[in-house]
């Protein structure tokens, strides 16, 4: 006769352990439940004396170790005073899951038997039990309370009766299985768009249906397309906005003329990367008197053709910037303003918003204006062109552009003296061919006609900020949308200082603002120029916080601004509309805005920021792989860039590519991850790998589908 299964619950033989898990997941699965002990026996299936005294006992310690609260005599309950918390849940394929309360605090592990299937960024209510002792804070889903409605991107394998969508998410370790039906004409091997319908308790795989398909994988479009999906970010234009710049006017009426200053006669250029098509500034200069120069910044007006409310407003809301990947750019504008109307294009006459300088050859500014002006920018010039006239002084407009350069020269070492921090990087471009297959690297430099144009922006941006912001003692300032940037964390400032004694470098880490500014941008100009440049202007730049948008003004660390704003890009970013229009309102005299409002733009407008710039990281990073996986075998001298628990990034010096050897390939040893030195030791041999260090290897492997590099060591 075959033997009676043991029970699952309450069987004769449970250790401590084990009971002690049942009881916590009892109580957190009725986490506003007050329950006795003879219930608790019940719901459990404890049939045996030790089982009752041993659960009695296990209630006693809960009770200590706070898990417990006993709000009458012989009954129990979840202390759900700071045990029940709101927040964000954070999905990871390697089913280590995580919950972000929303008052702050430590991330809190939930595994994936008590994820509830919530997926990522869902807004979740979480039972935990923080307070049990030598255990790290664990949580339990307890209810969905409003789902991300995120949608994955992936390879379509579509069979005979089923389908299923393929992910390469970081988020999601399990594929979306598809009916038929909710297909959508995709086929196998088809890159798609997919959202999750439904997740069933008793199923292994979320259900979903197809909401586009982007095209065949491995397409240029398509996994640019691809890119954009997985961020949430748009890869096409409503036809009906589109639409509705069609309508607008292009022409300027008389109305426009009388109430604008006439800047049409000044001489006027645009200085912008060679392929850009959206030309949101320009400059202008004439001499007013000897030792004195009137230099105009004026930026496109797009608010006057872009009323808030709009169809066109809302996209741009919605969008908060233009976005550029590897081979095209994404507008927050319709192309019919961003690229015609709008853009600031050579001979031909348009509205701008301009700060007008009159300022010394010292570059001492005796006074400014705003105003709504209109110009005719006399040449366009792509930055190799502008810096080809700063070196051998020969060209169209030379005094001009010379004189502008020596009062932007001026204006950058003011700045610098006064604490505004140097981060010079070099960027890594693309030739990419009309396939948009990558055939060659090169890099971008910031050299004389890109500070030029950059000086002149700054002031522009600052001028701008302390015109609103610089207010009485006694007076409030109105709203207004400032970009802030607060101090680095003390912290972070002592790791780097360590990192960079290594290379016989130091800063301050304590004193005034400016000392520590100052003292970074002397480490940063000892550093130009040697191998380590690259690496030490990365762990420095990680050291910053991020800039963001805000109404509540706190400064601008990086530049040492007390007041910094964006007004000079209202063709890209969807802030400097807002300060456009804005600044119209109080120039005339209007009220201050509303502060929640303005606020909750600012916001969405930094996160939208900080998506775009992840997606075109994406881009390079995808155009790297493809790049180097014609080059598999090739040998290369590269520099550590980065050391984790799970391998070594290694930057190739000629080309900047990075790839990963991971850590199953330093087979040598066991290799121990410390992480405060940034390295890896060897815990036989105490060989060591640290950030920085040279290295030559091979690329091993170039997966496309997961932008990943790999590499090896060579000998």
């Amino acid at each position: 006769m075959a033997k009676k299964k043991k029970e699952k619950k309450g069987g004769k033989h449970m250790k401590k352990k084990e009971l002690a898990e049942l009881i916590i997941g009892y109580f957190r699965n009725k986490p506003e439940a007050t329950v006795g002990a003879k219930q608790l026996f019940q719901g459990l299936k404890l049939t045996t004396h030790p089982l009752k005294m041993l659960c009695t006992d296990i209630i006693k310690e809960m009770l200590e170790d706070n898990f417990l609260v006993e709000p009458e005599k012989g009954r129990f309950k979840i202390n759900d005073k700071g045990q029940i918390l709101t927040g964000t849940f954070q999905r990871k394929s390697n089913g280590k899951n995580s919950f972000i309360p929303d008052d702050g605090g430590e991330p809190i592990f939930i595994a994936e038997r008590n994820s509830a299937h919530a997926m990522n960024n869902d807004k979740v209510k979480v039972a935990l039990s923080a307070k049990r002792k030598k255990r790290t804070p664990e949580g339990q889903v307890i209810e969905i309370l409003e789902h991300a409605n995120e949608n994955f991107v992936g390879t379509l394998k579509v069979s005979k009766s089923y389908a299923f969508l393929l992910t390469e998410s970081s988020t999601l370790a399990n594929d979306i299985f598809i009916p038929k039906e909710k297909l959508k004409g995709g086929k196998n091997g088809d890159k798609a768009i997919v959202k999750i319908t439904e997740w069933p308790d008793d199923a292994k795989n979320p259900y979903g249906q197809v909401i586009d398909i982007l095209g065949k994988a491995g397409e240029n479009t398509t996994e640019m397309h691809a890119i954009l999906a997985e961020y949430g970010l748009p890869y096409s234009y409503p036809q009906a906005v589109e639409a509705a710049a069609e309508k607008i006017p292009a022409e300027i009426t008389p109305e426009d003329y009388a109430e604008r200053e006439d800047f049409r006669n000044v001489v006027t250029f645009t200085i912008d990367p060679k392929d850009a098509k959206d030309f949101d500034d320009a400059l202008s200069i004439r001499q007013l008197q000897p030792g004195l120069w009137e230099v105009g910044v004026h930026i496109a007006d797009v608010s006057h053709y872009v009323k808030e409310g709009s169809s066109i407003d809302k996209e741009a809301v919605k969008r908060a910037t233009s976005v550029y990947l590897v081979d095209r750019t994404v507008p927050m504008l319709p192309e019919r303003l961003c690229n015609f109307i709008c853009s600031l294009r050579p001979d031909e006459e348009k509205l701008a918003y301009s700060v007008i300088f009159n300022m010394n050859e010292n570059a001492e500014i005796k006074n400014y204006r705003i105003r709504h002006t209109v110009i005719k920018s006399n040449r366009r010039y792509a930055y190799e062109e502008a810096q080809q006239i700063i070196e051998t002084g020969q060209g169209d407009y030379k005094d001009e552009i010379l004189e502008l350069n020596k009062l932007a020269q001026i204006l950058r070492q003011k700045r610098m003296a006064a604490g505004s921090i140097d981060f010079d990087r070099t960027e890594v471009r693309f030739e990419i061919d009309e396939t948009g297959k990558p055939v060659s690297v090169y890099f971008k430099e910031s050299k004389e006609a890109n500070k030029l144009i950059e000086e002149f922006m700054l002031l522009a941006n600052r001028t701008v900020a302390e015109h609103i912001g610089k207010v009485p003692k006694n007076r409030k300032p109105k709203v207004f949308p400032y970009r802030i940037h607060d101090l680095p964390d003390p912290d972070k400032l002592d790791d780097l200082n360590q990192f960079i004694a290594r290379f016989g470098y130091k800063i301050r880490t304590s004193g005034s603002k400016s000392d520590i500014s100052k003292s970074l941008n002397r480490m940063l100009n000892e550093v130009r120029g040697k191998k380590e440049e690259n690496l030490i202007e990365t762990v420095s730049i990680r050291t910053m916080q991020k800039a963001r948008y805000s109404i509540y003004n706190i400064g601008h660390y990086g530049l040492g601004f007390d007041f910094y704003t964006h007004f000079t890009s209202p063709i890209r970013r969807y802030p400097d509309l807002m300060v456009h229009r804005l600044l119209t309102r109080y120039l005339a005299g209007g009220r201050s805005a509303q502060a929640e409002k303005y606020e909750s733009l600012c916001e969405h407008s930094s996160a939208m920021e900080q998506t775009a710039a992840s997606a075109e990281r994406a881009s390079i990073k995808y155009k790297q792989v493809e790049f180097m996986g014609e080059r598999i075998g090739n040998v290369y001298d590269g520099v550590i860039s980065g050391v984790t628990e799970w391998g070594l990034y290694v930057e190739i010096n000629e080309n900047k590519c990075e790839g990963m050897i991971p850590i199953r390939d330093l087979d040598n040893d066991y290799y121990e991850f410390d992480e405060k030195n940034y390295c890896l030791i060897g815990r036989r041999h105490h060989q060591k790998y640290s950030l920085g260090d040279p290295i030559r290897i091979k690329v091993a492997k170039a997966n496309l589908a997961k932008k990943q590099l790999d590499f090896t060591l060579t000998e």
